[in-house]
């Protein structure tokens, strides 16, 4: 029995070569380093420029993460027209 099941249409649009998945993981990867290094130096140094280092390398990583879910709110369209 060979049974031809029905293309599944795709949640996403398929990958355009100007914007392949090795161009998707640069930013993830340089904030998740920026954040490693937050967090050592935040443990491993208690004072002076290792203290402001660690605060600065843990603040970028979260005002980029609240920027993209406010940019993300922005583009989502409200259905609070009272269709049903």
């Amino acid at each position: 029995m060979n049974a031809v099941s029905p293309e599944k249409p795709m949640p996403f649009p398929p990958v355009s070569a100007s914007r392949s998945s090795v161009a998707v993981w640069p930013w993830p990867i340089a904030l998740g380093l920026l954040t490693t290094f937050g967090l050592l130096s935040a443990l491993l140094g208690q004072h002076g420029i290792w203290l402001a280092l660690s605060w600065a390398a843990l603040s970028i990583p979260l005002i980029v993460t609240v920027a993209c879910l406010i940019r993300a709110w922005r583009r989502t369209p409200s259905f609070k027209g009272g269709q049903s």
